[in-house]
Order: C-alpha cells, then structure tokens, then sequence
C-alpha cells in the first residue's frame, strides 16, 4: 500500500525503530526493494534522486513506483531524496510523491528557512510529509557534492529554531556520515545525535550510511534516528550480482537471467539493512 511518508516515519518515531529509505533507479531496483520488505512485513521508502528522475523520466519514474507500491503488501512511501531544485519537489508534490525532501543545506541559513517552510505550506494540504536537512554532510552523490573541508556538523540548537520556523516532519543531520564510497571508517558523534533527538522529539534521518559498521547504525537507531538512507550498497550489490552471474555464465543472453540476479543481490542488502534498522515485523 502507498502512504504517506510523514505517517511511515512518525510510526517509527514513536516505535523506536528505523525505515529504510532506498534509491531506486529502475524497474529491477523497486522491484528489488519492495519484494525485499514485503518478505521481511517491513514498511519502506523507495527514494527517487534528481538523477534517477532525470535518467528514467518524471512521469515513468512516478508511474512505475506508486504502480508497485499500490500492490505492495507493505506501507510504501515514495520519497524525493535531496530536491535541491525547488522546480523538481514541486513537480513531485504534483505528480504523486507521497514524500519530498526539499534540500537546501548549502544555502545561507535564512533561505534554507524561508523555501523549506514553502515547501511545507504546499505539501502538508496534500498530506506530503516534508524532510529537510541541517548541516552539510560530506562526499559526493549526484547532485549533492560536498568537500569534506566544508562538511559541518548540524548545531542541536539550530536545528529546534529551524524545525520550530519551518515545520518540516523529519530533519536530516550532520554527525558524521558521508555520501558515496568512505575512504576509512566513519565516527558518528552519537552524544550530538542523542542531544539533537532530545530537543525535537521528532523522526530523525541518516544519510550517508552505506559503509557504516552495523553497531554504529544499531546505536543510532537507538538514540533515535528513524530514517536511513542506503544507495550506493544497492549500486555496489547489483554490479556484483550481475557480473558474478556472467563470470558463471558467459554465455548467458536473456536479460532477465541477467539482471534478475542483480535483484536477488539488492534484495539481500535490503534484507539485512531492514534487520539491522529494527523494522522488521513492522508493517
């Protein structure tokens, strides 16, 4: 069933529990991650990057994962993962998305206010949870490139003045995590998140956290964060369930052989990612 992201993340708020939120990029990604939660009876958040929408098509993009969604035995929410175009999360807000982040972390902080509480005042009437972003959090992925140099932590007090002024219904923060590849183990400052999720009493996220230790996520899923994003595992696992498929099979045509066994190798990551974050079970 689709529904709406702000419900799915205020559930896990209030159960002490994680949502995956998971890129997809095509059929064979959705497909992957919804039959991934509906064996593990876990709500879920199929994300759709500026990228993704470009490479697929706005409209195909939205079609194909509310189409899914639908028939989904689970909660689904189909989410805007890092809207820095304004033109974009309107276009989502219009066009079926029952989630939009609206990312404005590389503005001046008065401009990240005033478009972020916008965006909030257009998707709230149509029952559009809004996620924004506090802090700028390192690496690179798509449209988001962020020098480690500039990488800011988010302030825990910025962040209530920014939630109270916007009404945003999930903050994504800074407290260590990268975008992409990390080039060594990440150290998350968990007394920062503790302290931030004490002060909002709100669904937190986590972006960055491919490559993260799995004791490192279970502890913030403890202090509260309850929306964890996980894309480029998913591109990792699909290039190596397809290639170790072909290494087997050489002379294997059929695409669906193919690509099929890059399905089976994202569904395992989202399997264990949704064990780890502590939803499974929990549709």
């Amino acid at each position: 069933m689709l529904i709406s992201g702000k419900d799915l993340l205020q559930r896990a708020h209030e159960g002490g529990y994680a949502v995956g939120a998971f890129n997809t990029n095509n059929l064979e990604f959705t497909k992957a991650i919804i039959e991934a939660a509906e064996e593990m009876n876990a709500p879920v958040l199929v994300q759709t990057s500026m990228g993704a929408i470009e490479y697929a098509g706005h409209d195909e993009m939205g079609e194909m994962v509310r189409l899914i969604g639908e028939k989904a035995k689970v909660p689904v929410a189909l989410h805007l993962d890092h809207g820095t175009d304004l033109g974009v999360v309107m276009r989502c807000l219009r066009k079926g998305w029952t989630s939009v982040m609206y990312d404005g972390s590389k503005l001046d902080y008065d401009e990240n206010v005033r478009i972020a509480k916008f965006v909030v005042d257009a998707a709230h009437p149509m029952g559009v949870g809004v996620e924004a972003e506090l802090g700028k959090i390192g690496g690179v992925e798509e449209h988001v490139n962020v020098d480690e140099k500039e990488a800011t932590f988010t302030d825990p007090d910025e962040a209530y003045d920014f939630v109270t002024k916007t009404g945003v219904d999930s903050l994504a923060v800074a407290i260590g995590t990268a975008h992409g590849v990390y080039k060594g183990e990440p150290k998350l400052d968990f007394e920062r998140l503790r302290i931030i999720k004490e002060k909002l009493n709100m669904p937190i996220v986590l972006h960055g956290a491919s490559g993260v230790p799995d004791e490192a996520i279970a502890e913030a899923v403890r202090l509260g964060v309850n929306k964890i994003n996980i894309d480029t595992e998913l591109r990792l696992a699909f290039k190596a369930g397809i290639s170790k498929f072909m290494a087997e099979n050489p002379e294997a045509y059929d695409p669906r052989k193919i690509l099929g066994a890059g399905i089976k190798a994202i569904k395992e990551v989202v399997k264990n990612k949704i064990r780890i974050f502590g939803s499974e079970g929990k549709a």
